[in-house]
């Protein structure tokens, strides 16, 4: 039985060593930091145009929005002056008939008067 528990201990010292070595600090290759830093560059300069993107959706939806109010308030101003105007047209109208009804009943008088 002694062999097989020296064969243990050789392996797990084979496996302590691995475990050991591949614990064991290392430095980072020089070229990491400016991968990592290219990277997270590259995310950022996608973000920023996701960002963008965004912006420009949003500031069209805002101007639509804005060109589409100020047709809708110029048609409704219109409307009102049209309204306006159709009303003065009436008054305009009426005083015009009333004007005639007086021409009228002046000319009727006149008209009894030399009778």
């Amino acid at each position: 039985m002694e062999p097989e528990s020296t064969d243990n201990i050789g392996a797990m010292d084979d496996l302590e060593r691995e475990l050991q070595d591949a614990l064991h600090l290392q430095p980072a290759p020089p070229s990491l930091k400016r991968k990592v830093m290219e990277r997270r560059w590259q995310q950022r300069k996608r973000q920023r145009a996701r960002v963008v993107w965004f912006e420009r959706i949003a500031a069209s939806l805002v101007l639509a929005a804005v060109a589409g109010g100020a047709v809708i308030g110029h048609y409704a101003n219109e409307r009102r002056k049209g309204e306006e105007a159709t009303q003065q047209v009436f008054t305009a109208l009426r005083i015009t008939n009333h004007a005639l009804d007086q021409v009228s009943a002046q000319l009727e008088e006149r008209d009894r008067d030399k009778q």
